[in-house]
């Protein structure tokens, strides 16, 4: 790999990766103003945003510039991550 495309590499990594964080934001402040994770809206809006991450990540790595393996990961990661939100929710 040139510099050129590591650098390209670590950036769609690093805009990936904040933009799971923004969705874990939006999932928690909705959590804690709005709804109930039992809702269709807390659902719809829970759906939308991982496809839409989905779909970024898939444009990344038809780029070549993630690995389809490391893309999944940060899927999973987020999706275990927004499991323990709701979990901590429904327990209170």
């Amino acid at each position: 790999m040139t510099d050129k495309q590591i650098d390209h590499r670590e950036e769609a990594v690093k805009l990936l990766k904040d933009d799971a964080k923004r969705i874990l934001q939006l999932i928690k402040v909705q959590m804690d103003n709005l709804t109930l994770p039992q809702c269709p809206a807390y659902e719809e809006v829970l759906d939308t945003q991982m496809y839409g991450l989905s779909r970024e990540i898939n444009f990344a790595v038809r780029l070549g510039l993630i690995d389809r393996a490391e893309g999944q990961s940060l899927l999973n990661t987020l999706e275990k991550e927004l499991s323990v939100l709701h979990e901590l929710s429904t327990s209170k």
